[in-house]
């Protein structure tokens, strides 16, 4: 036996993964932001983490629970501690308390909060250790979310697919059997494409997962660059004015600085509007019109938009907002409602 002071044995998993690896090593190695232990782990346990919540949640909820608790897993390796118990352990209690908040939260909104679900009963009473993962329950929930996909896709998208896919035809050989012009065969297979996006997640979690975190530290990192924008006393913002169609009152602020990759634009006092009509910024420079992104007015009247740049582009000589009807194009065409240094007549 462990004596009560000396850390468990590490656990390793049986043929996932890096078999030779500990649990406890690949964590340790999540410390310098390293993708492949993630994936490795993922191998090991999602199918675990996915039975767990499956016991308090349908399939498709568990699916999205197993998602969140690898999250976790990347922003909060640093609080599992192998002195306290083994990674599974750990892992389990994560999913657990997921899982019950989730539940908890539906049950809130259809009017049960209090009820309680027979499926909490059996897995409360194992321990961690008697806990498996069913590996087929989890192959069949990710074969079946495929496939009722791809059947539902279009009969035109699900042939052009198949045919691109599963017998690697060109796209010329495709129009050639489907008797379809090229152009027609690709739109095909890129409208299926798109549709089956958020289904192929199921299939390259991992790969996703990481997609996530990339972009959720990426947005975070942007908005503190802009929240350090907006704060800086030594960045002069660009005002915007407005112009006859908007209140006098209204007007905006674009603020950036030498070498920074992101600016940020402010508007206030902007009139509220009815779709399909929108705001819409744009900043002129040595090659044209540029779009920078929608203006989204909040009820309070003002707005916020984070833009992404060229840390080596030279500074805008023009910036405008302008009210669009439909989907922008390459150039303002619409009304133009802010302007910086002024609106050209």
């Amino acid at each position: 036996m462990t004596a009560p002071n000396e850390p468990p044995p590490p656990s390793v998993s049986h043929g996932q993964g890096d078999a030779c690896e500990t649990d406890e090593a690949l964590v340790a190695r999540l410390g310098s932001g390293d993708e492949e232990a993630l994936r490795s782990l993922h191998q090991r346990y999602a199918a675990l983490v996915f039975t767990v919540a499956a016991r308090f949640v349908d399939a498709a909820t568990a699916e999205e629970v197993v998602q969140d608790v690898f999250v976790t897993l990347w922003k909060k390796h640093a609080t599992f501690d192998p002195a306290r118990g083994a990674f599974k352990s750990w892992i389990i209690q994560i999913t657990r308390h997921r899982s019950l908040n989730e539940l908890r939260r539906r049950r809130g909104h259809d009017g049960q909060r209090g009820q309680r679900d027979q499926r909490d009963e059996p897995l409360e009473e194992l321990s961690d250790d008697a806990i498996e993962p069913d590996e087929a329950q989890w192959l069949a929930h990710r074969r079946d979310v495929i496939r009722a996909a791809v059947e539902a896709l279009p009969a035109a998208q699900r042939q052009a697919l198949s045919l691109a896919f599963f017998d690697e035809l060109t796209h010329e050989q495709i129009a050639t059997v489907l008797r379809t012009p090229v152009g027609t065969t690709k739109t095909r297979i890129r409208l299926g494409l798109k549709r089956l996006a958020p289904v192929l997640v199921v299939a390259l979690a991992a790969t996703a997962l990481l997609l996530v975190l990339r972009r959720r530290e990426e947005s975070a990192a942007q908005n503190q660059q802009a929240l350090r924008m907006v704060t800086a006393s030594d960045v002069v913002p660009l005002r915007l004015e407005a112009t006859p169609a908007v209140p006098p009152e209204a007007h905006g602020n674009y603020r950036t600085r030498p070498g920074a990759n992101v600016a940020v634009l402010t508007t206030n006092h902007l009139p509220p509007l009815v779709a399909p009509d929108s705001y819409v910024v744009w900043a002129h420079g040595a090659s044209g019109w540029r779009l920078l992104g929608p203006v989204v007015v909040e009820r309070d009247g003002r707005s916020l938009l984070v833009i992404a740049i060229d840390p080596g582009a030279p500074p805008p000589d023009e910036l405008r907002v302008t009210r669009e009807s439909g989907p922008p194009k390459d150039q303002p065409l619409g009304p133009v409602v802010l302007a910086w240094p002024g609106a050209r007549q």
